[in-house]
């Protein structure tokens, strides 16, 4: 369950301080500890980037064009330090040309997807929608392999707002932005 560690407005410190088995975030000020990803949480990810990988960032049988990333540590200081550590991330090649040499990226993607658990949900679904809408990443996936759904949303004058249909997952044809350009099987992304 993840839990605020602290009530002082915490530092980059307390992220390198945590124990490595959690992942340490500095959300609002606040240094939340949450647990690594289960097995479901972790397969549906790695699913989801990998039908995603051939055709947008390798350009197999799609525009190609995009960069993706596992939990990278993102920094904004729009509001303070936030560190957020999202489960995956991609930027266009054009929104980050060249990679950086910090192990932290403080360019904020265009398109970030949360796979959700029980311990992350609340704050997946409050504090880093609001975080994302706030830095202007443009488009948002919530992947939730407990319920085998899928929500797509863009962000349209700094609010989400809902931009694909009803997933499907025993359909092999799934479009949503900002990958629409190609026809995903997305069917097995929650099977063991």
């Amino acid at each position: 369950m993840a839990r605020p560690a602290s009530k002082m407005r915490a530092t980059y410190q307390d992220v390198i301080d945590a124990p490595e088995h959690l992942i340490a975030e500095i959300l609002g000020g606040e240094l939340v500890l949450t647990p690594r990803p289960g097995p479901p949480h972790a397969t549906a990810s790695t699913r989801l980037v990998r039908r995603l990988g051939g055709p947008f960032e390798d350009a197999l049988g799609g525009p190609g064009g995009w960069i993706f990333l596992y939990e990278p540590e993102l920094h904004f200081a729009t509001e303070g330090l936030e560190v957020v550590v999202p489960d995956l991330v991609g930027w266009r090649r054009e929104t980050l040309p060249q990679m950086p040499k910090t192990a932290a990226f403080h360019v904020a993607p265009d398109w970030v997807c949360e796979t959700l658990s029980p311990s992350t949900e609340s704050i997946d679904r409050a504090r880093k929608m609001a975080i994302y809408a706030r830095e202007h990443v443009k488009h948002l996936w919530l992947l939730d392999p407990r319920r085998q759904r899928l929500e797509t949303y863009r962000l349209v004058a700094g609010t989400w707002q809902s931009c694909a249909p009803a997933f499907d997952p025993s359909r092999p044809d799934f479009r949503a932005e900002p990958f629409d350009a190609v026809a995903l099987d997305l069917s097995n992304l929650w099977k063991w």
